[in-house]
């Protein structure tokens, strides 16, 4: 009775196939058996006929992701972190429409992510860390309005944030640490209400630390140093820092950011 319940469409099995060749599948950990059906194949999902989750996390894909793996339109989640892949992320990556987590970490993709991701609309977690991508961040990426997870770091990336990045209320975890980014941090971080985890460590940021940071309420893991910063801090931000806001100077020189006196607000009682 359910012997058509799994069959996915022959583009997709195209795509999956074409995946498996371009990306060594004869040396993957564990391989596909090509003449079994696609419903039986390690790591993919098929929910009703149709492909909806890749996972081939630390399975030794090596080489690029061929220009059919982005038919594969139906894809939620797709988790590839750990492997050898190389290339750069496509503009078609827009044909991922119902996508929600991209985890393409640890890998050797390089260029620039395109502007095209930025379409993903039901994106909720973005992972593209310890890769080698470089240019720019996309400038309309606060058009994802639904990520949670935005996790760049130990890349090449340059230039300024985005303006529309402040733009993204839902965002909990944004770690942007080991790159090369520059400009100031604008105090439209008080946008970031949910944020809970905030990592630039090591860019190139200067100008002052907003103290519109202290305002949000559910951060709990912060890390600005090896920066430019300077001026003062708070005592609260500066041992929310896991390294107490340690800066480099115009220098090199490592320095200390000092902490601003703290006002005493405290009611004198007089007899």
């Amino acid at each position: 009775m359910n012997i058509f319940a799994d069959t996915v469409s022959d583009k997709e099995k195209e795509a999956l196939i074409k995946l498996y060749h371009s990306t060594n599948g004869a040396q993957w950990k564990i391989k596909w058996d090509l003449s079994l059906s696609v419903s039986t194949w390690y790591g993919v999902q098929v929910e009703n006929g149709k492909v909806t989750a890749l996972n081939l996390a630390d399975n030794n894909l090596e080489g690029e992701l061929p220009a059919e793996f982005f038919d594969l339109v139906n894809l939620t989640t797709v988790d590839l972190h750990k492997n050898k892949l190389q290339g750069q992320l496509p503009s078609a990556i827009n044909n991922f429409k119902e996508l929600e987590v991209l985890d393409v970490s640890v890998n050797q993709i390089s260029g620039a992510i395109p502007e095209t991701i930025c379409e993903l609309q039901k994106l909720r977690d973005l992972e593209l860390f310890k890769n080698k991508i470089s240019g720019e961040l996309p400038v309309e990426i606060g058009k994802l309005n639904q990520l949670e997870v935005l996790s760049l770091f130990d890349n090449e990336i340059e230039g300024q944030l985005p303006n529309s990045i402040y733009k993204i209320p839902a965002l909990k975890v944004l770690l942007l640490n080991s790159n090369k980014l520059s400009g100031n941090l604008s105090a439209e971080v008080i946008n970031f209400n949910a944020l809970q985890n905030l990592s630039l460590f090591d860019n190139d940021f200067e100008g002052e630390i907003p103290k519109e940071l202290e305002k949000l309420h559910h951060l709990s893991e912060m890390n600005l140093s090896y920066n430019k910063f300077a001026g003062g801090v708070s005592k609260n931000l500066a041992l929310l820092d896991a390294l107490n806001m340690t800066m480099f100077d115009q220098n090199g020189n490592l320095f200390l950011l000092e902490l601003n006196a703290e006002k005493d607000t405290r009611v004198i009682i007089e007899n």
